[in-house]
């Protein structure tokens, strides 16, 4: 017996279904090699977080979140702006910047909104910056939920307009970017090649095609699933800000199906734990770097502090977690791997006297205390302009204060404390 026309319809109609996942996850698994071949990403869970992240940028008129990308990096010549070389080539109406205003944003943001592709965030963020970073953070932060408009003075009859914040942005800057846009962000935190790890070089006559090609067939496949895309409400392995951040990825793996719902939730539950613990490692460098700034200023602040006596100094705190670091507590050796992602090493320092010791110098410090202290940048202020830089013991030695911290009564400020 020939089938009804509604059991054709419905037959037709599951087929079609079931082609649509099917090109989906191939489209994808070829999305994945493509980048993984430009770049070298920190995990296998990274590639995955970002070939979803390319992918949902062609539905963003169908999302209620827009997830932030931080490509952050510990120092240059890490692959920050190659992945923003390949985004370009793969997400929708990609808009690059650098040191684009505001007010530019503002007005090229609208119902279809581009994807924001900045770089050298390090530099928009800085201290030293202008107030517009302020306005572009917070057009950061509330661009990653629908329906959270700046409001503006404009036109010539100068009336309140609301402005769409709402669109995809990719972020790339060495160090943190600032912890509320860190915190609605897929992070990327990249390093540089091991010798062993190669590369497909980047050049524009074979790789644009290549990935542009990628990027029509995306669109092709994505945009007459909006519709259901909006409807869909996930299951997320997280919770809270992590799962609106990560639900536009997992709508995208879900619509694909195949193995990628489980890895997109997989690669969702590793990255943000492993953020979690960035987040718990940061608060404590960060009270590092403030404990040592206090140090330094009980000690007159000093050109520079022996590795040993600043240790010292560190675990005599009993308020503080030194005491208690590692096994046995805080040396010179942990020491210089919590300071190592602010670029702070000690070297070697010749004292009065004529004692040479590895020490820590103060003006190593300046730039790690403005970026993640800036309530002290007063209390630290750089040198003046034309003042030579501190000299190490190449060369000529340099008139330096005594090698020790002052000597105080138990439980003053400069003496050590008693533990309680």
């Amino acid at each position: 017996m020939a089938a009804s026309d509604d059991e054709a319809g419905t037959g037709g109609r599951e087929r079609a279904g079931v082609q649509v996942a099917a090109d989906g996850v191939a489209l994808l698994d070829e999305l994945r090699g493509a980048i993984g071949k430009y770049v070298v990403l920190p995990s296998e869970e990274a590639l995955t977080a970002v070939t979803l992240w390319v992918a949902a940028t062609h539905i963003q008129t169908a999302l209620q979140h827009a997830p932030r990308l931080a490509v952050v990096s510990p120092t240059k010549g890490c692959g920050k702006s190659r992945v923003l070389d390949v985004l370009h080539e793969t997400v929708h109406q990609p808009m690059m910047t650098v040191n684009t205003s505001p007010a530019v944003i503002f007005r090229v943001i609208g119902k279809n909104p581009p994807t924001l592709l900045v770089d050298e965030a390090d530099t928009i963020f800085s201290p030293k910056a202008s107030g517009d970073s302020e306005i572009l953070r917070g057009l950061l932060n509330a661009g990653h939920q629908r329906n959270r408009p700046a409001w503006r003075i404009s036109g010539p009859e100068h009336k309140p307009t609301p402005f769409p914040t709402f669109a995809m942005a990719a972020i790339a800057g060495i160090g943190d970017l600032p912890d509320t846009v860190m915190d609605r962000a897929v992070v990327l935190r990249m390093q540089k090649r091991k010798p062993g790890e190669k590369v497909t070089p980047f050049r524009s006559r074979y790789s644009v095609p290549e990935l542009n090609a990628l990027r029509d067939r995306l669109a092709a496949w994505l945009g007459p699933l909006r519709g259901r895309a909006a409807r869909m409400v996930p299951q997320m392995p997280v919770e809270d800000r992590a799962a609106d951040t990560w639900e536009p990825l997992v709508i995208i793996a879900d619509l694909a199906g195949g193995h990628w719902p489980a890895q997109a939730r997989a690669a969702c539950l590793a990255m943000t734990r492993h953020e979690a613990v960035q987040d718990e490692q940061s608060s404590l460098k960060t009270r590092l770097l403030r404990d040592i700034h206090r140090i330094f200023a009980q000690a007159g602040n000093p050109e520079a502090l022996a590795t040993q006596d600043l240790v010292a100094a560190l675990i005599q705190d009993a308020e503080a977690p030194w005491a208690e670091h590692g096994t046995k507590g805080l040396n010179a050796y942990h020491l210089s791997n919590l300071l190592r992602d602010f670029n702070i090493s000690p070297a070697n320092y010749r004292f009065d006297k004529g004692r040479q010791a590895k020490a820590y110098m103060r003006n190593r410090f300046l730039d790690a205390w403005a970026r993640n202290c800036p309530d002290l940048v007063e209390a630290a202020p750089e040198p003046e302009h034309g003042t030579a830089p501190a000299r190490m013991t190449q060369g000529k030695p340099p008139t330096a204060p005594a090698g020790t911290l002052p000597a105080g009564p138990p439980g003053s400020p400069a003496g050590p404390r008693r533990a309680l």
